[in-house]
């Protein structure tokens, strides 16, 4: 396995094992459908954004309460590969 094999399993694997069923619902088909086609700067997005609090990230995805701007493209992304109605 090369490198970047090894780093989409984690990232998959994080996206799948959140801490909230929600967000895994929500990361894990995306992780599962997305990020092989990510390049390493939308990967390390990825990464930062997966570091963020479970609890907002939902927030920020559904549309709830407005996410930073450096996230907004993509948990966008996110919402609508996940078919989430942003609210507002």
């Amino acid at each position: 396995m090369d490198a970047r094999e090894a780093r989409l399993r984690k990232l998959r694997m994080r996206s799948w094992r959140r801490g909230m069923k929600e967000m895994d619902l929500i990361l894990g088909p995306f992780a599962d459908a997305e990020l092989a086609a990510f390049d390493d700067a939308l990967l390390e997005a990825y990464e930062q954004m997966l570091d963020e609090n479970d609890q907002d990230l939902y927030l920020w995805v559904t549309g709830a309460t407005p996410c930073p701007e450096r996230l907004a493209p993509l948990l966008g992304r996110v919402a609508r590969a996940a078919g989430v109605a942003r609210a507002g």
